[in-house]
């Protein structure tokens, strides 16, 4: 239960799904030096997409579902976030509660 009594429902994503797919329904990139940045839009190129984030910055990404950024959003590995982009409490609170499944 949180702080104001309620109870916290988790959130189903399936793990098998492509990473472009999952970018959307998360929002959150891992940054290679392993910052959370918020994501602002995603432009798909086929099987490319460049990605913005809230602090300005642009990612070229292919869409793999082995990739390092997908691997690390379904194992919720990162070493902090990006002050720039100020993602919220409750965004990380969400994306903690999220599970994983095949």
């Amino acid at each position: 239960m949180d702080k104001n009594g309620k109870k916290e429902i988790a959130r189903y994503v399936n793990r098998h799904q492509s990473l472009l797919n999952m970018l959307d329904k998360i929002k959150l990139w891992p940054a290679r030096s392993g910052v959370l940045h918020g994501i602002r839009q995603i432009d798909r190129r086929g099987s490319l997409a460049v990605v913005t984030t809230h602090c300005g910055e642009r990612f070229i990404v292919r869409d793999s579902r082995s990739s390092r950024a997908a691997r690390w959003l379904r194992g919720r590995r990162h070493a902090g976030t990006c002050r720039a982009c100020a993602i919220p409490a409750w965004k990380l609170a969400k994306y903690a509660a999220t599970v994983f499944r095949g």
